[in-house]
């Protein structure tokens, strides 16, 4: 004969495994979140890499090098020289330098350059090179 216990655990566990299927269906048929979005960053899409440029212009001077593959953190977006077509820039988050947006591929929705310090911005080479 079964004892008390035996018998609740039973039923304890045929209604464990039944809310565990009636729960599996209920999270099968949820719409589906997407994720909080986090800080933009691009990807180089470029074979050769792409330069890093003191202002959003190709007649600034170069600041540095991104390798093919390599991941840059993005902190805002300009129109300024087209490149390929593309007018638009990438600062970079962790250093003022700037990046053609037609060799990135970016994560994430980068911002126009609204709330970045003016001292960046407002440099008249930047304006020149802005247009």
């Amino acid at each position: 004969m079964f004892s008390t216990f035996a018998i609740r655990s039973r039923k304890f566990s045929a209604g464990v495994i039944a809310a565990a299927a009636l729960g599996g269906s209920l999270l099968a048929a949820a719409p589906v979140q997407a994720a909080p979005p986090g800080r933009p960053y691009g990807t180089v899409v470029a074979s050769t890499g792409i330069v890093e440029r003191a202002f959003p212009s190709t007649d600034s001077s170069a600041r540095g090098m991104l390798k093919f593959h390599g991941q840059a953190a993005l902190r805002c977006k300009v129109r300024a020289q087209e490149v390929g077509g593309n007018p638009i820039w990438y600062m970079l988050r962790d250093r003022t330098t700037w990046v053609a947006a037609k060799y990135i591929e970016n994560t994430g929705e980068v911002s126009f350059c609204r709330t970045v310090s003016h001292k960046a911005l407002d440099d008249p080479q930047t304006r020149a090179a802005m247009g």
